[in-house]
């Protein structure tokens, strides 16, 4: 059992202005306290909650004051100030209701002194006309009038003045709604205050109706009349004004009913014009005239399906519909309500409508309930099951019953629910078994195909009104049925509701029926036998449905039938073993009794002990060929529904048995059950420890232990620690060189939780720790596990060695870390994509050590003395800045060596290695406490400079035409002269001419090598790299072609997360930030140029993983400049799109290259409610996407397709791209049909993404989920 976090409540304090504090410190009293000094003393205090503990005291001090305290100028004082800081305080501040509460609690001699103080106080309240003030007055007033008796009587002294008040904040609300038209952000707030005025008027109305109603009616002059007239009218406005808020116009149907009713006389007469106000047959000449002033826009034939939908609930919450006051028109007004509410609903579709719908709906059920227990009986008859309203009722539930929306479909079942108990009132026959009604239902519901969601929750209220005996009598198949429905994880939910409900009730049917127990084995013959066969036999999705959503529930009905099932279970559990496709009885009796134990219906040695079922029995199913089982074995072990129940011997040495076996489990999902269950058992270890410790350290020791266990806490906590280390052991002994994949995963993972979990504070008892079974061979082993070509292992074995990092770094000498910082250096600079990786886990291991700058850093880099003089420079920190700076220094040369021979670079010294390992030491920094500023601006900016200078070696091969075969397969000597000649012939030349004209190619071309002596890095580190310049080098075109591409997705990924990572000066220009306004759109626009430009896929997708990191901080930026660029770059490259220049570079084949990437990342980055790039851009793309039969319309077509297609398919775009897909549609249809065969093929993959976007991602037999993609 999982315990909440208590939230802490934040409680404002208040605080008195000069004036008050001096009139408290006048009457206070240092010798004797009296209400004055309390106040004083509670004002000084600077929290909330101890000022809510003085104000508790005011009450107990006052009722001591043995004076009169009415003629006492210090209570007048005193009850001012607490009338004003009633006023002042905040509607959600706790310090309100407990001021009101002591305030309620004042002796009746000081109640008129204080009436006198409040009553001041909201005068001056009501004097505000700031609209944008009216919220807090109107806040106050709601305080007043709930649960304070003070404030009401306030109220009730002013009233003339709060309802004109009230008369003129809805007028002026909505004047200032009117003037702030298209700033949604104001009028949001404004329609949110008008909600506000409209519920405290009503509140006012239905607390206050005494001031309203007796003779002020024959006064029609009166100011009390002419305000009940004006809020009226108010609200009638609101209710036909289609522009406001849903809530302000459904809060207006309830007011306009509520102030009728307070007005319209006689009130015998308020049920049959409500009715004609809903049909639209109002006479203006039947009616007062006040009312045809007020809600003349009411009086119409054809009163819009909104209003009346409102004003349906209006009248069945604010009418008296019980004790049949209302009389038979009342019942007219009842059956009306219904007609209409049934006649919308085939005419509201939209969602937020048909909610409403619906909730009014059900609300008119409760309503015809009340009424029916007072009623005629011609209201019966017209109510009864066989009505046609209860008929068409029941056809609106068969048609909402499976609606998209969740909030209908429960309603629905609300509606269907209240529905038969209207026909079980209605009816005079006392056995509902046989009522044909009730006969006719079930008949239908079982005929409908249990695909429909719809009959569960219809048959679960069937079942409560007659019984589950009387539905199986009629079919006794049915619980196989719907437990062979549960294959379908979409219906398994609903099925097991219905079954739950269907065997609780047949129990219960039993209970009261047979005065024995002999009804047990029928009932277990008709709901525990069936699940054991499909437990046994069944399918896999099944099985693990029956056991999550069924099983639980069938135990915790009935408890004592897990004993009928192991006994069954165990039987036959020899011979049907299961295989790997099914559980066998094995299978289903690990499953039952890991259910069983989880829920707390099972103790585990009782049944081991007794005999039920052997410890032999539990390690077949641990080393079950079925997944499924092993790791339900393994459950049974872990959970338990106390987490500090006491680990057995036995079952530790199951878990050792457990893991002998199933380390090297090849199914990922296999791995993540094991461990998660693995936590479970070690928290359970943890949390029973420390009750273990408070045992043995309590003196009543002896007493506790003879109630919790026979074994002694010292012994207990020895077993565990002993259990501890083996599986420790076991575990390090899995990680041999050589070892598989998920053996090393399995072992990692499982290690890491043991290093989390068992992690206590300092000065806590802790029964087992890591770091004592650690030694240097174990360190030496962890970090080898870097050298795994899987990114999992590595990642889990750095999380582990961070965790014990302390140990680790002290049980490895100064040689040993001389020897890793070397093999980091090496590695990042391998050719194999893989070791560069290894490389930047071995550097962000060896930053966190306090010696590095001393035994690795000193003889690659010069010392820096300025960094020393920061003494509070982190370690982390100052080794991230120097393993930086080298790594760059060392990328520097080697790009100064590419510009000479690009092949060469790509088989010795391929540079991507190396930025690579620089953006992974970035992502250790602690960014939000750097010291050595200054230093960091300067890196920043020399990182950026060499990401521009490594991509303009390498972008000329991926922007490359066909950057696949770039280079020829050739190894001799002119190689490097060659690939010079290729790149001058193959620049980016791709035109919009593609389709019109064939590239011709040059024979020969003069190709010049640049100088760039000037540029050459000072430091002399990279001598061994230009000795590998002599050697002679076998380079193929794959060789260069990942080089290229590595390191421009290196580059892409380290500008991202320098701009998405590094302070920025953005927001404001100060000193401290890292990286420029200027620095940052430079990013902007290389990752627009290369999104543009590169042919290569790879490219120009982790082009595109940098921009979008971009795009996100541009989007959240407080800079006007920078947020404003994702429009301009949308825009800019939209006209390009349609200009169909011949000088443009945008690829057009390729599926447009990296076009569509920058187009989804500017639009994803715009945040969800604000659509406007969206609505623009999809506008552009659907005219250019439709066929022109014009020559220059073929490329930008192609182009506005292929976007499309991306858009489309991009789920973060959510709901915000649907209103589109019918355009989409029509122009991939019309695109079938084009000659150019470019166009027909981007069609057919726009049609492909469309047909996703409508009818969700395919299913096939063997996949579980059955969600949408979209």
């Amino acid at each position: 059992m999982v315990l909440k976090k208590k939230k802490e409540v934040q409680v404002d304090a208040f605080f008195l202005d000069h004036h008050q504090l001096e009139k408290l410190q006048r009457f206070s009293k240092a010798e004797e306290q009296n209400l004055a000094s309390l106040l004083l003393h509670c004002a000084q205090l600077s929290s909330g909650i101890q000022q809510i503990q003085c104000i508790k005291q005011i009450t107990p001090l006052v009722k001591k004051m043995n004076q009169n305290p009415a003629g006492d100028p210090m209570a007048k004082a005193c009850l001012d100030i607490l009338g004003e800081t009633y006023f002042s305080l905040g509607v959600k501040n706790p310090l309100k209701k407990v001021l009101a509460s002591s305030l309620n609690g004042l002796p009746e001699q000081l109640m008129t002194l204080a009436l006198q103080s409040f009553v001041c106080c909201l005068q001056e309240e009501l004097k505000t006309t700031d609209v944008y003030l009216y919220r807090k007055v109107l806040d106050n007033l709601a305080s007043c009038m709930v649960d304070f008796s003070l404030g009401r009587a306030s109220i009730k002294n002013l009233f003339e003045e709060v309802l004109q008040f009230l008369q003129k904040s809805l007028i002026d609300i909505q004047e200032e709604n009117r003037k702030n038209h298209g700033n949604h952000i104001v009028q949001t707030q404004l329609m949110h205050d008008l909600l506000i005025a409209i519920k405290v008027s009503m509140m006012l109305v239905q607390k206050l109706q005494e001031n309203i109603q007796g003779g002020l009616w024959e006064h029609p002059e009166s100011s009390v009349w002419q305000s009940m007239c004006s809020l009226l009218k108010s609200s009638t406005n609101f209710l036909v004004d289609a522009t406001l808020l849903q809530t302000v116009q459904t809060t207006s149907g309830l007011a306009v009913i509520l102030f009728i009713k307070a007005m319209y006389e006689p009130v015998e007469e308020l049920p049959s014009l409500v009715s004609d106000l809903l049909l639209g047959s109002v006479k203006p000449t039947g009616v007062p005239a006040w009312f045809v002033s007020t809600c003349g826009t009411l009086c119409t034939e054809q009163l819009p399906d909104s209003v009346r939908l409102f004003l349906c609930h209006g009248a069945l919450a604010m009418l008296e519909w019980k004790n049949g006051s209302m009389g038979e028109d009342g019942e007219k007004l009842l059956l009306d309500i219904a007609s209409v509410l049934l006649s919308l609903s085939s005419e509201l579709k939209e969602s937020s409508m048909a909610t409403s719908l619906s909730r009014i709906l059900a609300i008119w059920t409760n309503s015809a309930l009340a009424a029916l227990i007072s009623g005629s009986p011609n209201l019966k008859i017209k109510l009864n099951g066989n009505s046609d309203v209860i008929g068409n009722v029941l056809e609106y539930i068969y048609t909402h019953w499976e609606h998209p929306l969740d909030a209908v479909r429960h309603q629905t079942k609300l509606i269907f629910k209240n529905l038969l108990q209207i026909h079980r009132t209605a009816i005079t026959v006392s056995n509902e078994k046989s009522d044909p009604f009730f006969e006719r239902l079930i008949k239908r519901l079982l005929s409908l195909e249990w695909h429909v969601k719809g009959k569960y929750a219809s048959l679960g209220c069937l079942v409560e009104c007659v019984g589950t005996e009387n539905i199986l009598q009629l079919d006794r198949t049915i619980p196989v049925q719907i437990l062979d429905v549960m294959s379908d994880q979409s219906l398994a939910p609903y099925a097991s509701d219905l079954l739950e409900t269907m065997f609780t009730n047949h129990k219960t049917h039993f209970t009261l029926s047979f005065q024995e127990s002999t009804w047990i084995d029928q009932w277990h013959d008709i709901w525990v036998s069936p699940l054991l066969v499909i437990l046994c036999e069944g399918n896999h999705d099944q099985t693990i449905y029956i056991i999550d959503y069924y099983l639980p529930k069938l135990l915790k009905c009935s408890p004592d039938s897990l004993s009928y099932m192991i006994r069954i279970l165990q039987a036959s559990a020899d011979a049907n073993l299961g295989s790997r496709s099914t559980r066998g009885a094995l299978g289903a009796l690990m499953a039952c009794l890991r259910t069983a134990r989880a829920h707390g219906h099972l103790e585990l040695l009782n049944i081991m002990s007794s005999g039920l079922v052997s410890t032999e029995r539990i390690k077949q199913g641990l080393v079950h060929q079925h997944n499924q089982v092993c790791i339900d074995a393994l459950g049974l072990l872990c959970e338990t529904h106390r987490s500090t129940e006491i680990v057995s011997m036995e079952e530790m040495q199951l878990i050792q048995f457990f893991m002998m076996y199933n380390l090297n489990s090849q199914s990922p999902a296999v791995r993540q059950q094991i461990c998660s269950l693995l936590r479970k058992l070690f928290c359970r270890i943890q949390e029973s420890s420390q009750v273990l410790f408070k045992l043995e350290q309590s003196k009543s020791k002896q007493e506790l232990l003879e109630n919790s266990t026979k074994r002694q806490p010292f012994g207990i906590l020895q077993q565990y620690k002993d259990f501890m280390s083996s599986v420790c052991d076991k575990l390090f002994e899995a990680l041999f060189p050589g070892s598989s994949h998920p053996t090393r995963f399995s072992a990692l993972s499982i290690l890491g939780l043991i290093a989390e979990i068992f992690s206590a504070p300092k000065g806590q008892a802790q029964v087992f720790q890591l770091e004592q079974v650690i030694d240097s061979p174990r360190v030496q082993t962890l970090i080898q596990c870097f050298a795994s070509t899987f990114e999992e292992v590595k990642v889990l074995a750095f999380g582990l060695l961070m965790k014990l990092r302390d140990i680790a770094f002290h049980l490895q000498d100064s040689a040993n870390l001389d020897l890793l910082f070397q093999a980091a250096m090496d590695l990042s600079t391998s050719t194999k994509p893989y070791d560069c990786v290894t490389a930047s886990y071995l550097f962000n291991f060896l930053i966190h050590h306090k010696g590095l700058q001393h035994i690795c850093l000193g003889k690659w880099v010069e010392h820096n003395p300025q960094v020393d003089e920061h003494t509070s420079v982190g370690t982390v920190e100052k080794n991230t800045l120097a393993v930086i700076k080298l790594l760059l220094v060392n990328v520097e040369e080697e790009i100064f060596q590419a510009k000479n021979s690009l092949l060469r670079a790509a088989a010795s010294f391929p540079m991507y290695g190396r930025v690579h390992c620089i953006t992974g030491a970035l992502q250790q920094l602690p960014l939000n406490n750097l010291t050595l500023v200054a230093e960091w601006k300067e890196m920043v900016a020399r990182l950026i400079l060499m990401s521009y200078k490594l991509s303009a070696v390498v972008s000329p091969v991926v922007q490359s035409s066909s950057p696949e075969g770039l280079i020829p397969m050739d190894s001799d000597s002119e190689s490097a002269d060659r690939l010079q000649v290729i790149l001058h012939e193959i620049q980016p030349q791709d035109t919009n001419d593609y389709f019109l004209q064939a590239k011709i190619l040059n024979k020969h071309c003069k190709v010049e090598s640049e100088k760039q002596a000037d540029h050459r890095p000072m430091e002399n580190i990279c001598a061994e790299m230009r000795g590998k310049e002599m050697q002679t080098c076998d380079v193929t075109a794959q060789m260069v072609l990942v080089c290229c591409w590595r390191s421009m997705k290196e580059v892409s990924l380290l500008l991202g997360t320098l701009c998405k990572l590094l302070p920025s000066q953005a927001a404001s220009e100060s000193s401290d930030g890292l990286i420029t306004v200027e620095q940052v759109k430079n990013i902007g626009e290389y990752f627009k140029h290369h999104l543009l430009q590169s042919r290569h896929r790879g490219a120009f997708e982790l082009a595109y993983a940098g921009f979008v990191q971009l795009t996100e901080m541009l989007s959240r930026c407080n800079s006007e400049s920078l947020h404003k660029m994702p429009e301009q770059w949308l825009s800019s490259v939209l006209e390009e799109i349609k200009s169909c220049d011949p000088s443009s570079t945008l690829c057009a084949t390729r599926r447009s290259a990296g076009i569509p990437f920058y187009i989804q990342a500017l639009l994803a980055s715009e945040a969800k409610k604000k659509t406007d790039l969206l609505k623009m851009t999809m506008k552009e793309l659907i005219s250019l996407a439709a066929p022109l039969n014009e020559p220059f319309s073929v490329i930008p077509q192609v182009h506005a397709l292929n976007i499309l297609r991306a858009l489309f398919r991009d789920t973060r775009l959510g709901e915000n791209i649907i209103p589109y897909v019918a355009d989409g549609m029509q122009a991939a249809i019309l695109g079938f049909v084009s000659p150019v065969w470019a166009v027909r093929n981007s069609s057919t993959l726009l049609f492909s993404a469309l047909i996703t976007r409508i009818f969700g991602v395919k299913r096939g037999k063997d996949e579980n989920s059955k969600k949408n993609s979209s």
